[in-house]
C-alpha cells in the first residue's frame, strides 16, 4: 500500500531486470535490452519495458532530431525516445506514454504536488520524494506483466543520471534477491595490437559500484566475441561469476542480436538468476518465429531514395525499419539510398534517377522542402513508385498545386505564411495553442478508406488506425480544386484528408498519418509492402510472400 506522502506503493510489479551503461553512449544497450526481452518472451513471459532518458524535457517531442535521433509516437499521442520503437519491434507489443521516464516528468510531478501542498509542510528533496515517484513510475509500468526491463539512458558517471540510479538502489533493497537483476553493457574494445581491452569496463563498474550497485550481468559489446581469458578477467576484477559475462558482438542486422546472446546462453542465465526456469517453457516449445522470420533468405534487392533532410539515420529510424520489415516479408533486401534535400540539386540528383522507389518522409521547417518537392515532382512525371509520410503527404499537394492545377505559388502556410495559396493549413484546433510540446496532434486516429481505391487494396478494407504527429492540414477550401488532374483523396477522418492517391500512376500514396510506427518485423505495415510490391513490379524483380500472397496495386 502507498507510504508517507509520496503515494509511492512498494508492493507492485514482480521481477524486474535493471539494464545500465557504461563507457560511452550508443552502445546498443537499448538493443541488449529489447533481445533479452524477446527471448523471455519466446519463453513464454509476458515481458513489458520502461526507458529512463535522464534528459529535464518533459518528453522527446520538441528535441532536434540531430541530438536524439527521431521522435518516436506511441498509440496514446506520446512522443518519446527512439528506443521505445526497438521496444515494441522486438517485443510485439504497444506501450504508452508511461513507459518512458524523463527528469522532467518526473520533477514536474513533484513540483505540482508540491505547490498543491500534497507533502504537508515536508521539505522536499530528492530522497525521498524525487526517487519515490521513480520507483513508483517503474512499478505501475510493470504492473500485470512477468518481467519488467529498465532500461537507464546515458552513461553511469552522468551526473543527471544519480537519482535514477539511487532510486534502483533503493529499489533493490525492498526487493527479493530472486526478483532483481542488473545487468550492465560496457565496451570492451581492441588496442592497435588487436588485444581485447579491459579496463574501460573496470572503471565502469567501479562507478557504478561506488554508488552502491552491483552488477550481476556484464554484456561486453565488442566487434568479436569476447575471449575466454578476457572473460575471466572480467569476472575477476568485477566480482561476478565467469559465466555472467557475456558478448554481444556486431552483427549485420540488430534483428540477429537476440540469436546471438541466445547462443551466448544469456537467456538461461537470467532465467535461473530470476528463479523463472521452472515456470518457463522448455527450450524445444518456445516460439521459434522470430528466428525463422530474421534469418529468411533474400532472393535479390532493390533500391530505395529516402529524401530527408536530418543527415543522421537515426533520424529517420522507424522507415528504415518499416522499409526493411517489408523486404523481410517479401524476401529482398531494400537498399536505402540517402538523398539529402538540401542539397538534391546540387549533389544527389544521380541517387534519385538510380532509385527504384522515392520515400519522402515526415519532418519541420523550411529547409530542405525544396529538394523534396522536386523528389515529389520527379517520382509523380518518371512514373517511379512514391511513398509519402506527413510532411510527404503534405508536399505531394504542393506539388500537385503548383505544377498540375496550376497555383502558382502554392504552399503550406507552415513554410510560407505569405503563400497566396495555402493549401496546408493549421489545424482549427490549433489556433490557440501557445505551447509546443505535446500540443500537436497525436496517437493513433482511425481513418476511413474509400472503397476500391489503391488505399482500401493496400490495407484490405475501408478503415486503418494508425498513429499521427502533426499540426498542419490540407486546407478544405482547396480540396474540390486539388481533385483534378489526377490527385485523389481517398481517405478521411471527419473532414480531414488523411490519404492521397494517383489513379493515374503505377504507385502513388500519400499518408497524414505515419505507419511506420506499426510496422514490425512479423508485420510488415501494408502501405510499406505495397510500395515494395510495385518496386519490385517495376524492376521485374522475383519476391516472395510470407504467406505468398501479393498486394496487387
Amino acid at each position: 500500500m502507498p507510504t508517507g506522502q509520496t503515494g509511492y506503493d512498494p508492493s507492485m510489479g514482480r521481477k524486474f531486470i535493471f539494464v545500465t551503461g557504461g563507457v560511452m553512449s550508443g552502445l546498443g544497450k537499448g538493443i541488449t535490452a529489447a533481445s533479452t526481452g524477446r527471448l523471455l518472451s519466446n519463453a513464454g513471459f509476458d515481458v513489458t519495458a520502461v526507458k529512463i532518458d535522464p534528459y529535464l524535457n518533459v518528453d522527446a517531442g520538441t528535441m532536434n532530431p540531430y541530438q536524439h535521433g527521431e521522435v518516436y509516437v506511441l498509440k496514446d499521442g506520446g512522443e518519446v525516445d527512439l528506443d521505445l520503437g526497438n521496444y515494441e519491434r522486438f517485443l510485439g507489443t504497444d506501450m504508452t506514454s508511461d513507459h518512458n521516464v524523463t527528469t522532467g516528468k518526473v520533477y514536474q510531478q513533484v513540483i505540482e504536488k508540491e505547490r498543491a501542498g500534497d507533502y504537508l509542510g515536508k521539505t522536499v528533496q530528492i530522497i525521498p520524494h524525487v526517487t519515490d515517484d521513480i520507483k513508483r513510475r517503474i512499478r505501475e509500468a510493470a504492473e500485470g506483466t512477468d518481467v519488467c526491463i529498465v532500461e537507464v539512458g546515458g552513461t553511469v558517471g552522468d551526473i543527471e543520471g544519480m537519482p535514477f540510479l539511487e532510486a534502483l538502489r533503493q529499489f533493490a533493497n525492498e526487493e527479493d534477491d530472486d526478483d532483481i537483476l542488473f545487468a550492465h553493457v560496457t565496451l570492451v574494445p581492441y588496442s592497435k595490437n588487436g588485444e581485447q581491452k579491459t579496463k574501460p569496463t573496470q572503471h565502469s563498474v567501479k562507478e557504478l559500484r561506488s554508488i552502491g550497485l552491483q552488477p550481476d550481468v556484464l554484456v561486453g559489446r565488442c566487434e568479436e566475441r569476447l575471449e575466454e581469458d578476457v572473460r575471466e578477467k572480467i569476472a575477476l576484477f568485477c566480482d561476478v561469476p565467469t559465466e555472467a559475462v557475456f558478448s554481444n558482438a556486431d552483427v549485420e542486422d540488430v534483428y540477429h542480436v537476440p540469436l546471438m546472446v541466445e547462443e551466448e546462453g544469456l537467456d538461461e542465465y537470467v532465467l535461473e538468476r530470476l528463479e523463472l526456469v521452472a515456470e518457463a517453457l522448455p527450450p524445444e516449445r518456445r516460439n521459434s518465429r522470430w528466428r525463422e522470420i530474421v534469418t529468411r533468405e533474400r532472393t535479390g534487392s532493390v533500391d530505395v531514395a529516402l529524401v530527408g533532410k536530418y543527415g543522421l539515420e537515426d533520424a529517420y529510424m522507424s522507415i528504415h525499419e518499416a522499409l526493411k520489415h517489408a523486404g523481410i516479408e517479401r524476401r529482398v533486401d531494400v537498399d536505402v539510398l540517402w538523398v539529402d534535400s538540401d542539397e538534391m540539386r546540387e549533389h544527389h540528383t544521380e541517387r534519385l534517377r538510380d532509385a527504384d522507389g522515392v520515400v519522402v518522409p515526415g519532418g519541420f521547417g523550411s529547409r530542405g522542402t525544396a529538394g523534396k518537392i522536386e523528389a515529389v515532382r520527379y517520382a509523380r512525371e518518371h512514373a517511379v513508385p512514391f511513398l509519402g509520410l506527413c510532411l510527404g503527404f503534405q508536399l505531394a499537394v504542393v506539388e500537385h498545386a503548383r505544377n498540375v492545377v496550376g497555383l502558382e505559388r502554392a504552399h503550406s502556410a507552415e513554410l510560407d505564411p505569405d503563400t497566396p495559396h495555402p493549401v496546408i493549413d493549421l489545424l482549427p484546433e490549433q489556433y490557440e495553442t501557445e505551447e509546443m510540446g505535446g500540443t500537436m496532434r497525436l496517437g493513433a486516429h482511425e481513418t476511413d478508406i474509400e472503397p476500391g481505391t489503391l488505399a482500401a487494396r493496400v490495407y484490405g478494407g475501408t478503415s486503418c488506425t494508425e498513429r499521427h504527429r502533426h499540426r498542419y492540414e490540407v486546407n478544405p477550401e482547396y480540396i474540390e480544386r486539388l481533385e483534378t488532374g489526377g490527385l485523389r483523396f481517398t481517405g478521411h477522418a471527419d473532414s480531414r484528408m488523411e490519404i492521397l492517391e494517383r489513379p493515374d500512376h503505377p504507385f502513388f500514396l500519400g499518408t497524414q498519418f505515419h505507419p511506420e510506427f506499426r510496422s514490425r518485423p512479423d508485420r510488415a505495415s501494408p502501405p510499406f509492402v505495397a510500395f515494395l510490391d510495385a518496386v519490385l513490379a517495376r524492376t521485374g524483380a522475383s519476391a516472395g510472400a510470407d504467406d505468398g500472397s501479393e498486394v496487387t496495386v
